[in-house]
């Protein structure tokens, strides 16, 4: 077997391989002589038909049979040689596939395209710039987080002797029908709470629920839009009858020293509140100016130190991007399921591609950071890790050990403890200047590289616990071969 490789790129390699005719017609033989003694032709006692036309009769079915066992085990055979490690299945080509025999009459020639683990350079990390700007916190900030606080305290007091208002919360029970369709079931809900005027209630709801009395029932039609969050009634007209239960009137607490003190956190006093809430903001602030730099960082890292990755990298990485963006819209209310499939192949070719290839250039450069500055994680830290995840989510540590353990999640946690240690490692080299804060719109952030995240403190963001690495391991064995006729 004649073998030649070509260095095409730092993550492809070609092999050119010709399959010696003595070899196929070897195979060839001894699989034409197999289907003599498994088939039955009319005329023949089964194993006893002549070689020459069982050949013939079963020509593409030997000829099938001998390309899967002659090109796939040569093909993995001069990969192995050539100590080759592919990291996803090789393309397998053939020269001149019209005129290919597979009786050994001639050499089989094909040439095979591999997908391999590049070299990650040296990367330039010390000394690179950040400018590190901290949002100021107005007084207005503090009392907006008061306001909420009210909010949640407040009560919803029972509204006797009149009808319903705006601003009201009335309790109704809701019976609704599909105008045009008695296919479908109707919605049935009870006790539902309706605040008639709020903004993120359907307008129809609030305008025909005023007025209404305890025990009176209204009638009424609903037309959602095409582009309704829920796909059953997107574009439908539902006619509701709605039962007014009860009526109330929610009622905020007053802003008193003492109502400051009721609530959690040991405040002495509403000015006491406040002053700690600004505090608290401030300190949020930092920690995000912090993450800003963190972040523009590992986006200076990867738009100076740029490099080939291996394509099956940026693909797995591209589809993990798309599946949490999915998600991401089925938590809104939105049914992926009918989002267009054309659609969604232009996002992932046109957004979560170019996305996923900064991804795993940022990972393994931080990787190859982590190397040199000899970055190891031990115990004690995975051990702090695994409590801080516990407490983020109130669960016993226990609990996120033997779910990690279960998942194989460990070691993608002790993974994103050390990225995260490499980059503090990168900021300790940075140059970082303290600048004025610019209020304006900035685009999303590179997400983190590994973690589908951004490079943030360990105050605003959430453990993701058990997260895929990006770039899936380069420690693969050599896959088989998938042929296909044509380049």
């Amino acid at each position: 077997m004649k073998v030649e490789l070509e260095e095409k790129s730092p993550t492809r390699r070609e092999l050119k391989i010709e399959i010696p005719a003595e070899t196929v017609k070897e195979v060839f033989g001894r699989i034409a002589v197999k289907y003599r003694n498994s088939v039955t032709i009319q005329g023949f006692r089964k194993g006893n038909a002549p070689i020459e036309q069982v050949k013939l009769r079963y020509k593409e079915e030997i000829g099938n049979e001998v390309i899967r066992e002659v090109v796939g085990g040569n093909v993995q055979k001069a990969i192995d040689e050539q100590g080759i490690v592919a990291l996803a299945e090789p393309e397998i080509h053939f020269d001149d596939y019209e005129n290919l025999k597979t009786d050994g009459s001639t050499p089989i020639k094909v040439h095979v395209h591999v997908e391999v683990m590049c070299e990650v350079p040296m990367p330039n990390y010390k000394g690179l710039e950040a400018a590190r700007r901290v949002r100021p916190v107005p007084a207005e900030d503090a009392d907006k987080v008061i306001e909420d606080l009210r909010k949640r305290g407040a009560a919803l007091l029972p509204v006797e002797g009149r009808k319903s208002d705006s601003g009201d919360t009335v309790m109704v029970d809701l019976v609704g029908t599909f105008e045009g369709d008695d296919s479908k079931d109707p919605i049935t809900a009870e006790g539902v709470e309706i605040t008639i005027g709020d903004e993120q209630i359907e307008k129809s709801f609030t305008e025909n629920l005023v007025g209404l009395g305890e025990d009176e029932t209204k009638e009424f039609s609903v037309s959602y839009a095409e582009d309704f969050g829920s796909a059953d009634l997107a574009g439908r007209t539902v006619t509701y009858k709605a039962t007014v239960k009860s009526i109330g009137r929610i009622e905020l607490p007053e802003l008193t020293d003492e109502w400051a003190q009721s609530l959690e956190g040991d405040y002495e006093s509403l000015k006491d509140l406040r002053e700690k809430i600004s505090k608290d903001m401030e300190t949020m602030a930092k920690a995000d100016a912090d993450a800003r730099v963190r972040n523009d960082l590992v986006n200076k890292l990867i738009e100076e130190n740029k490099f080939e990755v291996p394509r099956t990298f940026v693909q797995n990485q591209a589809y993990n991007l798309l599946n949490r963006w999915a998600q991401d819209l089925a938590q809104r209310g939105m049914d992926v399921k009918n989002i267009d499939q054309q659609f969604m192949q232009m996002i992932l070719q046109q957004q979560m591609m170019p996305q996923a290839e900064l991804d795993v250039v940022g990972s393994m450069l931080l990787e190859k950071i982590g190397e040199v500055e000899g970055i190891e994680i031990g115990e004690e830290e995975l051990n702090e890790e695994i409590l801080r995840i516990a407490n983020y989510y109130r669960v016993p540590t226990e609990d996120v050990r033997n779910s990690l353990a279960a998942d194989g999640g460990m070691e993608n946690i002790r993974s994103q403890v050390k990225t995260r240690k490499t980059i503090e490692v990168m900021v300790d080299h940075a140059v970082i200047k303290d600048e004025p804060w610019v209020d304006e719109t900035e685009p999303t952030p590179v997400d983190a590289p590994q973690r589908g995240k951004k490079a943030s403190s360990e105050e605003d963001d959430a453990p993701a616990a058990g997260a895929e690495p990006v770039e899936g391991g380069a420690d693969k064995k050599p896959a088989r071969g998938k042929s296909g006729k044509k380049d």
